[in-house]
Order: C-alpha cells, then structure tokens, then sequence
C-alpha cells in the first residue's frame, strides 16, 4: 500500500554523491532523518527529472523543478522522494528534500510499472530506471 507523506526529510550530513554534483544534480545522500528517525538508501530503484512550464503563455520557458528517486530504505519500505531545484519562496531555505511517498511491504513485493505516474504532477519527465 503507497501512503502520501509529503513532508521535509533531512539527509545525512557529509554523505551526498558528488559524482552526481558535479553532473549539476543533486549528491544523492545514503540515509535521511525523518520524524527523528534515521534510515538508510540501501538501493536506489529509479531516477528521474520533473519540468514544468514558466508563465501562463504557451510559449513559456521549461525548466527543471525536481530530481526524483525511488529508494529501498534499511526499514524495509520504498520511499519516493525528491529534491527541489530551488529553495522554496517561504519557509526554511535549507529544506529542499522531501518524502513523498511510502509503499509498505504489501506493496513493495511487486515490481512497479516504470511507466506509471509517480502521482508529482508536475508535468514533463524524463524517467531513468536504474534497475
């Protein structure tokens, strides 16, 4: 069962991927604290990009609003979080990990369809499955 969770997580200092970095993506870190509990990124399961137009006009400008994985977690869930490209306009600055999603065992026993939406609605994608 994937449960909505949409809340800020914070990755664990000093352990972000800086091969990713230097490719002007966000350093994937190996673990996250969330609800003062720390778990571990035992697998990434895919990557992907999230865009969205700029402006009302159909011409608008896309840019790049999220980098999005799907990870097997040291609790035994799948996570689906995100990074935001930008800080956002109110609130803390620094908080630009989120978790979106857990899919309980329940769920996670069966392979997913990596053409299915993550349910960000935000848009264009380009979907990378690393498994």
């Amino acid at each position: 069962m994937q449960e909505l969770i949409s809340e800020p997580i914070t990755p664990h200092p000093g352990t972000s991927d800086t091969s990713r970095m230097g490719r002007g993506e966000p350093g994937l870190p190996s673990g996250f604290v969330w609800r003062e509990t720390s778990r571990d990124v035992l697998e990434e399961l895919e990557a992907w990009k999230e865009s969205s137009r700029e402006g009302a006009r159909a011409g608008g400008e896309l840019y790049l609003r999220r980098h999005c994985f799907r990870l097997r977690m040291s609790d035994g869930m799948i996570w689906t979080v995100y990074c935001t490209r930008q800080a956002p306009r109110s609130g803390d600055p620094k908080k630009r990990w989120f978790l979106y999603t857990i899919e309980t065992n329940e769920t996670n026993e069966t392979t997913r369809n990596p053409k299915r939406d993550s349910g960000l609605g935000l848009g264009m994608r380009d979907r990378n499955p690393q498994s």
